[in-house]
């Protein structure tokens, strides 16, 4: 290697910025050519947009427009040219490489110049442009050492697509910690859990216990139990606090997209696929991937999760060969997994591999000394989230969230106080009239005696039964559905009425064993 080329990579693996490799670059060409310019222009391929990232120097001649959107028939010309690899000189291909230039919006001031495609290694996609001083011509000496800086430089494209793409994720991991911090009330990430030394004192020498570990961790326990924020604490403590912490809800995602989700897809893999995706084990390469709702996850997908448990690979849809990942799994259900596997409805291998350290979180109504400090909490987060004055709750308000069940528990608990301080209104916790609301139609209640309040009803020995969280859900959700004559899409869909997203009302009816069809048929009966 002659001390032009070690120069010329000395300078690309010195300077992470594009800008600043070109200008490096220029002012290493310019001391042994008659550079006027150098241009880099990034392809994206998804948009098919052209932009420019990097001109040097900044106040050169000629007009270049900055960003331009392309037509398909002119990109598909465009990666043509860049698939062939071919460098185009002025002199020697004028037409054809006018015929690029047009493309690409650029119009040289006088002077010889060069359009050359860059290919990085990792699927960067680029094209460089230089341009002669005055009248000049590239001699053919010159247009060796203009072909030698290609590579460098798409090592400098591939350099700056990473250094962007860690700008990305930087900005969308911090938007997630603003979106947690808003959501629990507090103003850093410091790891509380209240309860730790109470309720859940038992939980966290198990956590404690696994953290370190490598092993797959299961954590059972009813819904709204806190399972994200154990397993949040399990990720902290282990040696793979500093990487990824991801985060997916089996039973939110639709079954034919669920393989594209897990395990990435390749461009081109299925109709829609126009760019290849990593998915979310790769995405937590190195990190914890918590699997939020196990026992939703179809058996086909099971087979396939099993794999990359026993294994370390995943495979892409429509990919060729297996990537190797490194990834914690921490999984979680409130069902009933190993009635499951007997119904043959989760695979029992899959079952004895993930339930290695099971960890059971205690139902709130089993914990019921924390539910002052749990109210304390969620009254202070309320207070921060709706900017409200900090109310906190009374010891009358205590006995009255102790004779409650808390079928929900712990989130159901704290809707009940956000819902409390709304009514409130900074001036109280209005707590009996909160669970006022939480409480089911009439229909659902035993006796009901319309004289009783919402607190002596609550209090009172004889109190009627409360329908379960699951059955006013489905009675709620089927009301929307009568009311949509069971279309669950669209302006005037079920969906719409509840604020939700489609799929996640699809994978709660299917939770539920609720039957669209059943609606839409008694629609047709009535008419």
């Amino acid at each position: 290697m002659d001390s032009f080329q070690l120069a010329l990579w000395q300078s690309v693996s010195r300077h992470l910025d594009i800008g600043e490799s070109t200008d490096s670059t220029t002012s290493l060409l310019a001391e042994r050519i008659p550079l006027e310019t150098l241009v880099i222009r990034r392809l994206d391929l998804e948009h098919h947009r052209l932009r420019v990232i990097a001109r040097s120097p900044e106040n050169a001649v000629g007009d270049v427009t900055d960003e331009i959107q392309l037509p398909d028939s002119n990109w598909r010309r465009l990666e043509r040219w860049i698939n062939q690899g071919k460098v185009l000189h002025y002199s020697l291909d004028g037409e054809q490489a006018e015929t690029i230039l047009r493309l690409i919006s650029h119009s040289p001031a006088n002077g010889d110049w060069l359009l050359a495609p860059l290919i990085g290694e990792h699927g960067s996609r680029g094209i460089l442009f230089a341009q002669s001083v005055g009248q000049k011509a590239f001699t053919r000496q010159h247009l060796s050492l203009l072909t030698s800086i290609l590579e460098p430089m798409g090592v400098a494209l591939d350099n700056d697509a990473r250094l962007h793409e860690l700008a990305a994720l930087r900005e969308a991991a911090e938007a997630e910690r603003q979106s947690l911090l808003r959501r629990y009330g507090r103003k850093d990430t410091g790891e509380t859990i209240v309860g730790e030394s109470e309720g859940l004192a038992q939980v966290m020498q198990r956590v404690d216990l696994v953290s370190r570990s490598e092993v797959p961790i299961l954590i059972l326990g009813e819904t709204g139990t806190g399972k994200e924020l154990v397993s949040r604490a399990i990720h902290n403590r282990s040696d793979r606090h500093n990487g990824p912490f991801l985060r997916v809800n089996c039973g939110a995602i639709p079954r034919e997209l669920i393989d594209s989700q897990l395990f990435g897809h390749e461009k081109g893999s299925f109709t829609g696929a126009s760019e290849t995706r990593q998915g979310w084990f790769e995405r937590a390469d190195m990190g914890t991937l918590f699997l939020d709702e196990i026992g939703e996850l179809p058996l086909d997908a099971q087979v396939r999760f099993l794999r990359v448990l026993q294994d370390g690979y995943v495979e892409r849809v429509g990919g060729a060969k297996p990537i190797r990942v490194n990834v914690r799994v921490v999984a979680a259900t409130h069902r009933d997994l190993a009635a499951m596997v007997r119904e043959g409805t989760f695979r029992e291998d899959l079952w004895y591999r993930i339930a290695v350290f099971p960890i059971l979180l205690p139902p709130l109504r089993d914990r019921v000394d924390d539910i002052p400090a749990l109210a304390t909490h969620f009254a202070q987060r309320a207070a921060i989230r709706f900017g409200l004055a900090p109310m906190p709750p009374t010891e009358a308000d205590f006995e009255l969230l102790k004779s409650y069940d808390w079928p929900g528990n712990i989130r159901e608990l704290g809707a009940v106080i956000d819902r409390a301080a709304i009514l409130g209104d900074g001036h109280s916790l209005e707590l009996a009239a909160a669970l006022g609301v939480a409480m089911p139609a009439a229909p659902r209640l035993k006796t009901v005696n319309p004289g009783l309040n919402p607190a002596s009803i609550l209090l009172g020995g004889n109190r009627p039964r409360i329908a379960t969280l699951n059955d006013a859900m489905r009675d709620h959700i089927e009301s929307a559905l009568r009311l949509s004559r069971g279309r669950i899409e669209g302006p005037r869909g079920a969906a719409r009425m509840l604020g939700i997203n489609p799929h996640t009302l699809r994978a709660r009816m299917r939770k539920l064993k609720i039957d669209w069809a059943v609606f839409r048929e008694e629609a047709d009966e009535r008419e």
